[in-house]
């Protein structure tokens, strides 16, 4: 009996690279067999070709390639959700349009996936083609997310990976609308192995994402999954006020013993309330971040509006 395999597409502006994508995943269909695929594209609010591309796909293969678009752009985790949410496969995949996650790689995952596996990802050994800079804070994020998280997160890892269908009903378990997948996918846990390559370009278009979305999303994963920013806002908080009460004490006991002009110093006294109600600043927007979190969360909105699904 064959099984079936769910490909969850997120697409966003991305009317170029969907026929392009969808002729390299059927020509390593021969290489699955006893394989069904199910293919899920999800039209991420784009104003583009984008939606006419996917239809005429769907009109080839009504059987096998079906979509869901957004009334509006609610952004890529809300896409994935979706696509899990309407994926009906013994096995998911999650597969960015632009092939940058080569679909050649799927019948390599499909070997540990029979070994027993119940998820293989992938990860970029390199960042070629990437901005320095860009790859520099990247690297930067993994060291720190790794450090200051319960939750493991291997550098380099895509969204690009093959799970079982107890792994995917895991994570539709977590129904949070702040999302972080990478973090999602790791947190649940399950027997999952890396499959590494090189970089590759986008085969056609334009990357929607820029230093600044990559750089709150980071954010967003931190926040996500740590509460050490917190927890360094009150040791801050509690060294100041220890520093403070001490020099309190000392200015006190200095001016009975030696007397002087209390208004000696007053220009080194206003540069410490400038620096830490800095500090308090910078901490009351950690807190705010948080705060902001559990707002969108008690608000209870969908994570996503379906405008038009086949």
């Amino acid at each position: 009996m064959n099984k079936k395999l769910s490909i969850i597409v997120p697409c966003y502006f991305e009317e170029e690279s969907i026929p392009l994508f969808y002729a390299a995943v059927e020509n390593i269909r021969p290489q699955l067999p006893n394989i069904e695929l199910e293919y899920w594209f999800i039209n991420d609010g784009s104003t583009d070709g984008t939606l006419n591309e996917i239809k005429k796909l769907n009109k080839l293969n009504p059987e096998h390639v079906h979509y869901a678009s957004f009334s509006r752009n609610f952004g890529k985790e809300a896409a994935l959700y979706c696509g899990l949410q309407n994926a009906t496969g013994d096995y998911v995949t999650v597969m960015d349009v632009d092939l940058q996650d080569p679909p050649d790689m799927l019948p390599e995952m499909f070997k540990y996936i029979n070994e027993g596996y119940d998820c293989v990802g992938t990860r970029r050994t390199t960042r070629q083609g990437e901005p320095p800079i860009r790859s520099f804070f990247a690297r930067m994020f993994y060291k720190l997310i790794n450090r200051i998280s319960d939750t493991e997160m291997v550098d380099g890892a895509r969204d690009f990976r093959l799970m079982t269908r107890q792994m995917v009903d895991a994570i539709l378990e977590m129904s949070e609308y702040n999302r972080f997948s990478k973090g999602i996918f790791s947190w649940v846990g399950f027997k999952t192995k890396y499959l590494e390559y090189q970089n590759r370009e986008r085969v056609a278009g334009n990357t929607s994402w820029n230093f600044w979305k990559l750089f709150t999303y980071s954010i967003d994963g931190i926040v996500n999954f740590s509460q050490f920013p917190l927890d360094l806002a009150a040791f801050f908080g509690f060294f100041s006020a220890s520093i403070s009460g001490l020099a309190i004490i000392f200015i006190i006991i200095r001016y009975l013993i030696h007397g002087g002009d209390p208004t000696t110093g007053w220009t080194s006294t206003i540069c410490v309330f400038l620096f830490i109600g800095g500090i308090q600043l910078m901490f009351l927007g950690i807190i705010g971040k948080y705060i902001g979190k559990i707002f969108t969360e008690v608000k209870n909105r969908p994570i996503y509006i379906i405008k038009e699904k086949k």
